[in-house]
């Protein structure tokens, strides 16, 4: 974690108030899905920004500089999204963009940034954010590919070779179907069965039915988010599966299994972050301090654990700010340019290392593959 944030200097703020004097601001701007159906995305990661901002201007700022942070809400409309954008860039004028809790939303957010040269780091899971590579574009959470991978490498391990497959039809799902389809010959699995459904669908027992009675099937992999895979959880469980449910990144928190219900989830794996188990890991682990300080801290701002995707808007956040210090200044190109120099930087979802070629700054061990058991988490790699 940046040291500014582990190293708050109590009464900065008060001091600066009572003398009176001047201070610089560093103007960067948010725009998440705080409320509407991505709100469980949103919301833990506007709290987390305006709890990061807080603790580092008590720490001092950036350089001594304040950030003064621009936060909307756009529920989760891309249209929305694209007038925040425009209107953070002209109107709030600021140097740096954080926000898309969604696809959709980021898709329309990348738009203004790069046509405004506008330093941007996403929060959503597409590896369509980042690929093509996009020069003033980046992002904290591994993409919909990475976790197709994970999935089917433990697949193998489990000598499961033939699948059924039932996606949501909202962006991260199409993307990760998608995405899986094309992985799968890789590592030796075969979609026998490829359902979907809609957004507001509210019972799967048909698709799930057919995927039952579709001889061959060994386990089954749903790519969503939001209310959909804990709909099929539940109906999985309804038709007495006795074959292996996976879920994808997009449902990593414990907001999942209290939706989807104890009984129903368990044995639901999944690949996540080590946020998920932060009290199993070791103090040797390379994100044991990261993970610990930032869930410390957020429990006592906010009497609650911090999501999966809260830790994707603390490690923008994080990298940004890091960037902002290292550049010395606030031109949008010189942080854009220190973001693409970062090297080894721990945050809770992985080790970022971002290239020319590369804006994620993730590979396959920043994931852990995890297992729902008693309601809650296990690691099982």
């Amino acid at each position: 974690m940046n040291t500014t944030i582990n190293m708050p200097l109590a009464g900065v703020m008060a001091l600066a108030a009572l003398t009176g004097a001047a201070q610089a601001e560093i103007r960067l701007g948010a725009s998440v899905s705080a409320s509407g159906p991505a709100a469980f995305l949103g919301d833990p990661e506007g709290k987390t920004l305006e709890m990061m901002v807080e603790l580092i201007n008590e720490a001092g700022g950036i350089n001594g500089e304040e950030i003064a942070l621009t936060l909307y809400d756009d529920g989760g409309d891309p249209n929305k999204a694209r007038t925040f954008a425009t209107r953070l860039v002209e109107d709030d004028e600021v140097v740096a963009i954080i926000g898309g809790s969604t696809t959709g939303t980021t898709m329309s957010i990348l738009d203004v940034a790069e046509d405004e040269g506008i330093p941007f780091i996403s929060l959503a899971g597409a590896i369509s954010i980042i690929d093509p590579v996009r020069e003033y574009v980046f992002k904290t959470p591994h993409t919909d590919r990475m976790a197709c991978e994970k999935i089917f490498a433990d697949m193998q391990e489990q000598g499961i070779s033939k699948i059924g497959m039932i996606s949501g039809t909202d962006g991260f799902g199409a993307s990760m179907q998608a995405q899986c389809k094309e992985v799968a010959g890789d590592h030796g699995i075969e979609i026998l069965a490829d359902e979907t459904y809609g957004p507001q669908d509210a019972d799967m027992t048909p698709q799930l039915t057919r995927i039952r009675d579709t001889e061959g099937v060994q386990a089954v992999l749903n790519p969503g988010f939001g209310q959909g895979p804990a709909i099929v959880t539940r109906n999985v469980a309804q038709l007495g599966f006795e074959i292996p449910l996976y879920q994808s990144h997009g449902v990593a928190s414990n907001a999942f299994i209290e939706l989807t219900g104890k009984e129903a989830a368990e044995g639901v794996r999944l690949p996540g972050t080590a946020l998920l188990i932060g009290d199993l890991l070791s103090e040797d682990d390379p994100q044991y301090q990261v993970v610990t300080d930032y869930i410390a801290a957020y429990k006592a701002k906010y009497d609650q654990d911090p999501s999966t995707f809260a830790g994707y808007a603390h490690d923008a956040m994080a990298l940004m700010t890091d960037a902002i210090a290292r550049a010395g200044g606030e031109d949008p190109s010189a942080i854009r340019d220190a973001l693409e120099q970062t090297s080894g930087f721990v945050g809770t979802t992985g080790t970022y290392t971002f290239t020319p070629e590369d804006h994620l700054g993730l590979d396959q061990s920043a994931f852990r593959m995890l297992e729902i058991t008693d309601g809650g988490w296990k690691q099982v790699d």
